[in-house]
């Protein structure tokens, strides 16, 4: 019997020990790979910071170790566009900022980098060519979003995304202890290229060669979400067009009617930032009741969120002048009830590039998708779309290009006839031009630091929209006058 107790109790002793051991393997797995820890104080310290800076729950299925990432463009300097790291994509990176704007870094296990809403929507613009870019949020991107999206994957598909590689390169940098360096090499490493691997299929048709480089500051925003989150086979569409300002989002009434996104095709802002925002996170939010409180505070962020106000000089006669002309040519479907609903595109004539590239089947199976997720929103509207919003005109001066797809450079160009306009520029150079009302973008610092576009290649087309295009040079002086106010 006494032998039968000290078995027994060795037993006992072995399970115990064997559940400490599993308890302590548990904790170690949790502590290194899923702990979440809150971001510093000062990312929350304003709604400027927070917007730029602060997380929005991408980093748990979207996000890349931060070691990984922050060599990345050191070991694949040559798959980049240009000298200076991912600010050749046209990031905006600020002085004393360890990443650039809208590029999130939160420990969840481990350190992890993401994307919120601010990398689609910051914009920077320069007096003076030897000046700081002013940076302002909620604006137009000037992001070459395509680039970095090939970047991830061909850094990926690159031989030398190994282990010995970058180790090499990541321990010049920091010194990680014994533990953080075995799982970067056995495990974090491995599993960042495979998925980034995994997202090659997704994203096939950029690498098409009948499709041209959407170019700084521009997306193909409804194939993405095709392709994405409803997986729709691919087809031939392309349609990418500028990432559009969302300040001010309280003019935006559904009671009259109002639209947003270039074709009118969603209900309203609360749905596009909840469809935004999901195409962010890459996944279904892991936790539903936090993810719908980042998108109500958006919502209140970007409701309040002003315009800038032109920063040169303005004459004031000349604008007083220039708002007759723009209340008898352009108030017609720029400040009336048409504002912010959709026209058809026979009113514009613009290029019909991005309304071919979403359909009405599209949109049912996109809200089927977020409904399965437990989210209610009005989402997307169900119907074939065949015109363009007529938007609303506040904060105009920085949103250049112009036009849908952006094919236009200045405003003194859209007042000219199509077949006048530039056929040729650079986009995402941020020095601005104050009198023909646009961003330089011709000429060698253009070219060096912008994309191409030629507005011959597919969905590039910059006819239509050829209002006042005949109106007397001094009335065309005044309204451009005008429209800096606005």
């Amino acid at each position: 019997m006494t032998t039968m107790q000290k078995s027994g109790r060795r037993w006992v002793t072995v399970l115990v020990c064997l559940i400490i051991l599993v308890a302590l393997g548990a904790l170690f797995g949790w502590y290194k790979f899923f702990r979440e820890e809150p971001q510093p104080d000062w990312v929350n310290s304003t709604p400027e910071m927070r917007f730029k800076y602060g997380s929005i729950g991408a980093e748990r299925d979207a996000g890349i170790p931060y070691w990984i990432f922050y060599v990345m463009p050191r070991v694949f300097a040559d798959k980049l566009p240009g000298p200076g790291g991912l600010a050749s994509f046209g990031a905006v990176w600020e002085q004393g900022q360890e990443l650039p704007v809208g590029f999130t870094k939160k420990v969840i296990g481990f350190a992890r980098v993401a994307n919120n809403c601010a990398v689609c929507h910051t914009v920077t613009y320069r007096t003076r060519a030897n000046e700081t870019p002013t940076v302002i949020t909620a604006g137009p991107s000037q992001l070459n979003v395509e680039g970095f999206f090939r970047f991830l994957i061909d850094c990926a598909r690159d031989p030398r995304f190994n282990a010995d590689n970058l180790m090499s390169e990541i321990n010049l940098v920091t010194d990680l202890s014994f533990v953080d360096r075995l799982i970067y090499r056995f495990v974090l490493i491995p599993i960042t290229k495979k998925r980034l691997l995994e997202r090659e299929a997704q994203f096939k048709w950029i690498y098409r060669p009948d499709f041209p480089d959407w170019g700084r500051g521009r997306d193909d925003a409804m194939n993405l979400t095709k392709y994405f989150m409803i997986k729709f086979p691919m087809d031939d569409t392309f349609g990418p067009t500028d990432m559009p300002s969302i300040w001010n989002l309280k003019k935006y009434d559904p009671a009259k009617g109002h639209t947003l996104n270039w074709a009118g095709d969603s209900h309203d802002p609360y749905s596009v930032v909840i469809d935004s925002a999901l195409g962010v996170l890459g996944a279904e939010p892991k936790d539903k009741n936090e993810f719908l409180g980042q998108v109500d505070w958006l919502i209140q962020y970007l409701s309040a969120k002003r315009p800038p106000t032109f920063p040169f000089p303005v004459d004031a006669q000349k604008a007083q002048t220039g708002k007759a002309v723009f209340d008898r040519v352009c108030a017609g479907c720029h400040a009336s009830e048409k504002t912010g609903t959709r026209l058809p595109l026979s009113a514009v004539n613009t290029d019909r590039g991005r309304l071919d590239s979403w359909s009405k089947e599209a949109a049912i199976a996109a809200n089927k998708v977020v409904r399965e997720m437990g989210i209610e929103r009005k989402g997307l509207v169900e119907q074939k779309l065949e015109g363009y919003n007529a938007v609303f005109l506040d904060g105009l001066w920085l949103r250049a290009p112009y036009l849908h797809n952006g094919s236009v450079p200045t405003l003194r160009d859209l007042l000219k006839p199509a077949a006048e306009r530039p056929t040729v520029f650079w986009r995402g150079y941020d020095l601005y031009d104050p009198v023909n009302m646009g961003f330089i973008s011709q000429g060698a610092e253009a070219e060096r630091a912008g994309t191409k576009l030629d507005v011959t290649t597919k969905s590039g087309g910059n006819q239509g929209h050829e209002f006042g295009t005949d109106l007397p040079p001094a009335e065309k002086e005044a309204l451009l006058e005008y429209l800096k106010t606005l």
